[in-house]
């Protein structure tokens, strides 16, 4: 007999995504974003902080390193089964570069966080223009009650 888990359950992935201009103050607006869809989605806190975190970082750099004015960055969520991917999208064509940083700076550990709160991380291009920056996290099952799927 095969027991029923809630990812059995989900037949079509679940998506999010929404654009942001490439401003700081616009990072913790889609960290807040991507952690209110979450808890719709009816994940638990432990997964949601992943997630939002890792999101966090790949936006910051987006901000920090991605094209600038004029284009905006893209934000990009999608669960399917027990796998999240989580896409930034930015101007630059730059690959991401993990630096190694110092004991006393305050920045440049970013991509190294990513790295391990995922289970696989990577880029492509964007066309037209740009690339994306994506990681994979594995995530527990959402609960029953607060599930949203509209």
């Amino acid at each position: 007999m095969h027991a029923m888990t809630t990812h059995d359950r989900q037949t079509t992935p679940l998506r999010w995504r929404m654009q942001f201009s490439p401003v700081r103050k616009c990072v913790p607006m889609a960290r807040s974003l991507a952690s209110k869809t979450l808890a719709s989605w009816g994940y638990g806190q432990e997964d949601i902080d992943r997630v939002v975190l890792v999101c966090g970082e790949l936006a910051a750099n987006a901000v920090e390193h991605g094209g600038g004015r004029g284009h905006l960055f893209e934000v990009r969520l999608t669960v399917d089964g027990p796998r999240c991917l989580v896409e930034v999208s930015d101007a630059s064509r730059t690959p991401p570069c993990p630096i190694e940083a110092g004991e006393d700076d305050e920045g440049g550990r970013g991509l190294l966080l990513v790295d391990s709160l995922s289970e696989e991380t990577g880029h492509h291009v964007r066309h037209p223009v740009g690339k994306t920056v994506w990681a994979r996290l594995i995530l527990g099952s959402p609960s029953e009650e607060s599930v949203c799927t509209s």
